[in-house]
């Protein structure tokens, strides 16, 4: 998504700028709106968000980059799977990667800043897991609109790779990988075959994963708890989802790993699935995937900075990052 000959992103050149405005202007008089103001734009390496404002309250442009590009078509899928969990678009292209979206209202964090009540968390869990369960039957269709693959039989490849891109993992850098830490990699390869291949084994089905779900990705207003910013979302084992899930909500509510809260809303979370498997399988489940998720994490990161932008800099440090995380730094 690069104009021609120049380090800077498609939507920095006017022209692309003219083409999207008049694609917002169409969709949304098709649905009885008209602009009423400028936009208000927020820029990242992987994505262009517009708020625009109209004669019946904001909305939201975003156009993502070729390594997120998925996203638009995605959100389409989930409106369909999972009504009510996620906004209905107001319309997608998923050939550019654009989408229009209403205004989802309050965030779950811009709530919590007024009033920290972990119980938001427990209830929001079961509901993203109907989510995930909701969608399950139908990941062929996800793999098909370009959703990535990233089911536990797929990671070990997908880590080998990884580790021939030296140039994303910058290794020796300041802000990369050590030599010895990728040599640890390198060496771990066959251990981590091994646990994605008991994490199959335990026979939980691949669906949609989020990949970074936190509470600045949760709309939580009257309408409910709804979910949005599926950039980094993949086809993968759903309880991943804990990785930055869990890790967030430490941070946010100042909770050590191994708290006891912390294990309370993982619980809430794999409740939803004590239909088909016993506690105990879902625990070595969750206690597997979380790991192993900081290869899928790697990944997403890798694919945000897919572009020429300068402004990538900035973030050099997580695609090695999340990676060192499975040796231990």
């Amino acid at each position: 998504m690069t104009t021609s000959g120049e380090d800077r992103p498609a939507w920095a050149d006017p022209r692309w700028q003219d083409e999207a405005h008049a694609w917002i202007e169409t969709r949304l008089a098709a649905s009885g709106r008209r602009v009423t103001g400028p936009v208000e734009a927020r820029i990242r390496p992987w994505s262009l968000v517009w708020q625009v404002p109209t004669d019946a309250g904001p909305v939201w442009f975003k156009a993502n980059n070729p390594g997120t590009r998925h996203e638009a078509a995605l959100l389409g899928a989930l409106a369909e799977l999972a009504p009510g969990r996620v906004l209905e678009p107001i319309a997608l292209d998923a050939a550019r990667g654009w989408s229009l979206l209403p205004d989802g209202g309050e965030s779950l964090r811009d709530l919590l800043g007024r009033h920290r009540d972990l119980t938001h968390w427990e209830r929001l869990l079961p509901e993203y897991a109907a989510l995930q369960r909701a969608t399950a039957p139908r990941v062929d269709h996800l793999l098909d609109l370009g959703v990535p693959d990233h089911r536990p039989e797929r990671l070990p490849t997908l880590l080998a790779d990884l580790l021939d891109d030296e140039e994303s993992l910058r290794v020796g850098a300041a802000a990369g990988l050590s030599p010895e830490a990728y040599g640890r990699l390198r060496a771990e390869l066959p251990a981590y075959a091994q646990r994605c291949r008991r994490l199959a084994e335990l026979a939980i089905p691949a669906t949609i994963q989020h990949d970074d779900l936190h509470d600045g990705n949760v709309f939580a207003g009257p309408a409910g708890y709804r979910f949005f910013d599926w950039g980094d979302a993949s086809v993968a084992h759903p309880f991943g989802t804990l990785l930055v899930t869990l890790r967030s909500v430490g941070y946010g509510f100042q909770l050590e790993a191994g708290d006891p809260a912390l294990t309370r809303l993982r619980d809430a979370y794999l409740e939803p699935w004590t239909d088909r498997h016993d506690r105990r399988t879902l625990a070595e489940a969750a206690d597997l995937a979380v790991p192993l998720t900081t290869v899928s994490r790697s990944l997403s990161w890798r694919r945000a900075l897919d572009t020429t932008d300068p402004a990538r800099a900035e973030y050099a440090e997580a695609v090695p990052g999340w990676l060192a995380e499975l040796v231990g730094g």
